[in-house]
């Protein structure tokens, strides 16, 4: 099994990207707070998986560029849920989906009207399909104290009205990781968690003439079409934005510095090599990365690609520069490791390249 696995930095100068809502007593009586974890360590803001990958597929729908192919969402009163058809949808695929339309009568009102107009697809039962795209909670890499910001709406007559928001400076990192076999594959288990297509899509998929698998109960998609879904995907964190608080903090949520490799089993062996120094700052860890090749060397399926933005802690970028040139010569582990480097963009856009052009010949989609 083949995954692509990595981490992500994100530079937040002066951020509030997730907030938790007002906090109780403030001197205004009406606070927003920024999501953080509290330890005795000290306050660590933070970006839920959630809101990432909210700014992940938006970033995905709004740029054609991509060919980004999304499900429409259906709300009936409390629930909701997507078309759930990976099929042909790109997200259902890869951000997976779990439906189980409600029995009641005004529910299936709005989704008969729905079905009518051919927006979405009938389901006869529940399904359910496990993300193969994982994301950590993004999180400082240092604990911080967050600012409390005071401002004032005095556009209208009377008195101003008071208000205050938290915001914070610090450097958050996330892990990630993609299933590659997963994408594009379709189980029809009859088992909790593993029913990814009912009897309706089961039919599509014939239809289609897609590659069916009986002993594994499942239908894949070509290559071709699997490899362009996980392209786009790349490429859309590339270039993604989102974020609360931006026409007030207005930050760069793509990501400073990326680190990922394709390797064999679902572990991220990649979490320590940046910590955060004694001032908060970002580090490179060279015993950690030294460790990580060493005892995960073998289950390295590709190079590694290195994504750092120039003008970023320039100096860590050297020592990471440092590192995998000794890795390339062999100094580290027990065989050669190649990189790509350069700016994440361009990295990011080398590995979703590669996941196209060479994933089969290196059986990476097996």
């Amino acid at each position: 099994m083949a995954f692509i696995a990595g981490f992500m930095l994100i530079d937040a100068p002066a951020s509030a990207l997730n907030n938790a809502g007002t906090m109780e007593g403030a001197r205004t009586g009406n606070i927003v707070a920024v999501k953080s974890i509290r330890t005795r360590q000290g306050v660590f803001p933070y970006v839920s998986a959630q809101a990432f990958r909210n700014w992940l597929r938006t970033t995905l729908q709004e740029t054609p560029e991509l060919g980004w192919k999304a499900s429409p969402v259906l709300r009936e009163a409390k629930i909701a849920y997507p078309d759930a058809n990976p099929i042909d949808y790109w997200d259902d695929d890869l951000f997976g989906y779990m439906r189980a339309p409600g029995a009641r009568a005004d529910q299936k009102a709005v989704r008969d009207e729905r079905l009518a107009k051919a927006t979405m697809t009938e389901t006869k039962t529940e399904i359910t399909r496990v993300s193969p795209l994982r994301v950590g909670t993004i999180v400082s890499i240092a604990p911080v104290t967050p600012t409390d910001d005071f401002g004032v709406m005095s556009r209208q007559d009377g008195d101003p009205v008071p208000h205050e928001h938290q915001f914070y400076r610090t450097v958050l990192k996330g892990l990630f990781s993609l299933d590659l076999r997963s994408c594009g594959t379709f189980l029809y288990k009859d088992k909790a968690g593993y029913r990814n297509l009912d009897e309706i899509r089961v039919e599509r998929a014939r239809s289609e003439k897609l590659e069916e698998m009986p002993e594994a109960k499942a239908f894949r998609l070509p290559l071709g079409e699997r490899t362009k879904r996980i392209g786009a995907l790349l490429r859309g964190m590339a270039v993604i934005s989102g974020g609360a608080k931006l026409a007030l903090h207005y930050t760069d949520v793509t990501p400073v510095v990326i680190f990922a490799a394709v390797i064999r089993g679902g572990n991220n062996p990649f979490h320590y090599l940046i910590e955060a120094d004694a001032r908060g700052l970002p580090r490179v860890n060279a015993d950690a990365f030294h460790e990580s090749l060493r005892v995960w060397g073998d289950q390295l399926l590709s190079g590694l690609y290195v994504g750092w933005v120039a003008g970023f802690h320039d100096a860590q970028a050297t020592a990471m520069n440092d590192l995998l040139a000794e890795a390339a010569k062999g100094k580290v582990g027990a065989n050669p490791v190649q990189s790509t480097t350069g700016h994440p963009r361009m990295v990011l856009e080398t590995l979703a390249s590669d996941i196209e052009k060479k994933a089969a010949a290196q059986g990476w989609m097996e």
